[in-house]
């Protein structure tokens, strides 16, 4: 059964890959088995930590994404491999399965013909000597069989907590933990929950592309279907889900009608006839990553709109150093990892009613002129980046596949 697609990522579904400029070239040389990523997001539907991460692996070696099968809706298909190359040479795999192999009663005849076609196209590529990474618990069954020399489990989100999650995500979750080397965290809350269940786990929070979202600090074309909104406008991008506080927005949009409010993301999981729909709220769908820096330029403040709930206890938005790097001053509901470190430093206002977002709000319009809140916010994203982190992942795996000299035995 496939995992709902987490937060973090505005970006429009497209069969078309993402730009070669999304990642820079990366400068730091290593040697790892070839990668193979499990996930359960696609590749090209959003643009987000995976993507950011294994683009730069594919620089220095083979990658291969192997996302959640595609069932087709008659019987005739035979399984076989869909393979489509991506950034850096990175082979995005998808296996297509019948229908009858579709539903949690085949779950473990669909599991076992994927590891069949994947054993299949590994042994026809050379794979022989690799590293498993994980992104869902529930790829365990097409692949425990497997041989890997390193197994990774970068724990981007608490997916159990997503809405649709799979019964089984908690139990295939701790056979992960059993099985892997290595645990990444997406955020230090996470990483406060999941260190109980592994002894080498690590935290990465979300980090930021500043050259990418700097864009937004420099003369560009306004996008059009912006153009035309009065300011002030109260921006917010990321998939439009159940974490999404919809009545602190409808609250906000009938309280301040003076402002615009621009939507932009598709709307997944959730009913669109329950989104707010007065004439001050503006919804621009998805957008590809490229296009961000264009929008976020033409908003006054930005904002995180996250409701109080079970799937936002561990999240670690993506779009709050994306927010930052682009200079906007931002306003966010106490998310635990927004308050640690950004509230904490002052560089983010946290208000928990509609009362206090309005008036953080008021106050964020004038904080464009605050060359103080300017060089605090720079100083603190000069500290973090999606190479500083890649490297400190490099450096672990590599460790973990060193192997320790044998002590000498004297005579």
């Amino acid at each position: 059964m496939p995992l709902p697609s987490p937060v973090e990522s505005p970006v429009r579904a497209s069969a078309d890959p993402q730009p070669e400029a999304v990642v820079a070239p990366v400068s730091v040389a290593y040697s790892l088995p070839d990668i193979i990523c499990f996930a359960h997001l696609h590749w090209d539907f959003v643009w987000q930590r995976p993507q950011h991460l294994m683009s730069r692996f594919a620089q220095q070696g083979r990658v291969f994404y192997v996302e959640d099968a595609f069932f087709h809706a008659d019987d005739l298909v035979e399984p076989h491999l869909e393979i489509k190359e991506r950034q850096h040479g990175l082979k995005v795999l998808v296996v297509h399965l019948p229908n009858h192999l579709r539903g949690p009663e085949q779950e473990a005849a669909a599991d076992q013909a994927q590891f069949e076609v994947l054993s299949h196209y590994f042994a026809e590529q050379g794979i022989s000597n690799y590293l498993f990474w994980y992104y869902t618990p529930m790829a365990l069954g097409k692949s425990r069989f497997f041989k890997p020399a390193l197994t990774v489990y970068d724990c981007m989100d608490e997916l159990a907590a997503f809405k649709f999650a799979p019964p089984t995500l908690r139990e295939r979750e701790q056979e992960l933990f059993e099985k892997a080397d290595l645990v990444f965290t997406g955020g230090h809350t996470l990483y406060e929950a999941k260190r109980q269940q592994h002894p080498d786990a690590h935290p990465f929070p979300s980090s930021i592309d500043k050259a990418h979202f700097g864009q937004a600090r420099q003369e560009m074309p306004e996008p059009q279907d912006q153009a035309g909104i009065v300011h002030p406008r109260i921006g917010f991008f990321g998939v439009i889900d159940e974490r999404l506080d919809i009545e602190l927005l409808r609250q906000l949009a009938d309280a301040h009608s003076e402002w615009q409010f621009v939507i932009i993301g598709p709307v997944v999981k959730i009913d669109p006839a329950t989104l707010p729909r007065q004439q001050n709220v503006h919804y621009l769908g998805g957008k590809d990553y490229q296009e961000l820096p264009a929008y976020l330029r033409g908003w006054d403040v930005a904002t995180l709109l996250f409701a109080d709930n079970e799937s936002t206890k561990f999240i670690s938005p993506t779009k709050t150093p994306e927010y930052l790097a682009a200079g906007r001053p931002v306003v966010s509901t106490p998310i635990r990892d927004v308050v640690r470190p950004y509230g904490d430093l002052n560089l983010v206002q946290i208000a928990s009613t509609a009362d206090e977002f309005g008036r953080a709000i008021e106050k964020a319009l004038t904080q464009t002129q605050d060359a103080d809140w300017r060089q605090r916010t720079d100083g603190y994203l000069a500290t973090i980046s999606w190479d500083q982190t890649w490297d400190q992942m490099v450096a672990l795996m590599t460790h973990k596949l060193t192997p320790v000299a044998a002590p000498v035995v004297g005579r």
